[in-house]
């Protein structure tokens, strides 16, 4: 497997959704309010799908880079495309 360029920005992007599930298992522990952990899980969600999103965008744009570099590797980067977008919803 290799590393995609931006495979540094996902890192800190998983690392963001770390930290806010990280608050809200303490907000909990600590009985806090349910509108404040609603808040929190939902930045949660919002940084994981971040992460998805820049993780896809780079793994596509580098299967496109390696298509047009080497046309017999086409049909492997097609059947990657046409795998990868059943995680895109």
């Amino acid at each position: 497997m290799s590393e995609h360029v931006n495979h540094e920005a996902v890192i800190k992007r998983l690392k963001r959704a770390e930290g806010h599930l990280k608050s809200v298992i303490t907000m909990m522990e600590q009985g806090k309010p349910c509108m404040d952990i609603a808040q929190q899980l939902h930045a949660v969600v919002g940084a994981l799908e971040n992460a998805k999103v820049t993780f896809m965008e780079s793994h596509i744009n580098d299967c496109l880079d390696k298509a047009i570099r080497n046309p017999a590797e086409a049909q492997h980067v097609l059947k990657d495309f046409k795998t990868i977008t059943r995680y895109m919803k």
